[in-house]
């Protein structure tokens, strides 16, 4: 049986892993005392008890959480941004490829990626990788997020009942293009530049879509929806977690909110001969976060990685 601590259980992804082990058998969750939650000797404490520390803290906090880990057996798993493009951490998005995955099994330092960039990644990766774009490719994604995405205070903000009525209404923000899943976003696809991104919060809780449309004629040759549907395919072919839908799956609308509390991903292709969209369809709270945490638990576990998650058909 493994011990895990939550460093940060009040918060939004922390509360959201926690009640993920309620029927879990095979864990011993080691609780802090409410009055201690900032106590840097306690936190010590137990995360060197624990065999696996989830941290779900903001960044500054993270990384002095991972200064107190003094058991060299200790895996700490991150769900801030504070790791993500750190070299001798392994990012945890299993199905982007073997290395991927063998990192998050041998490894102690894995690194849960922004919701965004799971997204923005499932879709741009195989891409490069496959060398249907090139590197340089100029990247352009939009984003519908539903407002738990912001945090506590965001779902405060959408949820009392006195709010402004902007908040009826989808808004546009990282105006900027300072969003902090950009660097990650660029990183992990190996993009020779960072990508234009426009994400969108939804007054609905949960469901994610992320899109990226291509010229067809800018790719490094003409390739078909088919075409990328059938490299997607293959490329997650081992995946019951990830799943790519032929061209035209979809009649009509893709809906955001459809994936809420599940733990898979979708990918689909649509489009014609000049122009295709991708999109990535998912919960912010799932694959997006607490979900996708799991999931490399499991895997760092050595037990079925789908254990405790939602998987849909």
């Amino acid at each position: 049986m493994k011990k895990i601590f939550i460093d940060g259980k009040d918060g939004t992804t922390g509360l959201k892993i926690y009640n993920r082990f309620e029927n879990r058998d095979d864990i011993e969750l080691l609780l802090i005392d409410s009055n201690k939650r900032k106590d840097a000797g306690e936190r010590a404490r137990l995360i060197n008890e624990s065999d696996i520390t989830f941290l779900c803290l903001p960044d500054t906090a993270s990384i002095e959480a991972v200064s107190l880990v003094e058991n060299k057996n200790t895996k700490i798993i991150d769900t801030s941004t504070a790791h993500r493009t750190l070299p001798d951490w392994a990012y945890g998005f299993a199905e982007l490829s073997k290395e991927h995955r063998e990192k998050i099994e041998n490894g102690n330092r894995i690194a849960v990626p922004g919701c965004y960039a799971s997204g923005f990644n499932s879709i741009v990766y195989p891409l490069v990788k496959s060398g249907f774009i090139t590197p340089d490719y100029d990247i352009v994604c939009y984003a519908l997020s539903g407002y738990t995405g912001a945090g506590k205070k965001g779902i405060a903000q959408y949820e009392d009942k006195n709010r402004d009525i902007e908040l009826d209404s989808p808004r546009l923000y990282a105006l900027t293009q300072e969003h902090k899943h950009l660097k990650e976003m660029k990183a992990v696809s190996q993009l020779a530049k960072i990508p234009i991104f426009s994400p969108i919060i939804c007054d609905y809780p949960q469901g994610m879509v992320v899109s990226v449309p291509l010229y067809t004629d800018s790719m490094s040759k003409k390739y078909t929806a088919q075409d990328i549907y059938e490299m997607m395919s293959e490329h997650y072919a081992d995946s019951d977690i990830v799943k790519v839908r032929r061209p035209g799956y979809t009649q009509g609308m893709i809906g955001t909110n459809n994936f809420a509390n599940r733990d898979d991903m979708e990918i689909e292709i649509n489009g014609n001969d000049d122009r295709i969209l991708i999109t990535s369809r998912f919960d912010n709270l799932g694959k997006g976060a607490s979900g996708a945490a799991i999931q490399c638990m499991n895997i760092a576990m050595g037990i079925d990685e789908k254990t405790g998650l939602n998987i849909g058909d």
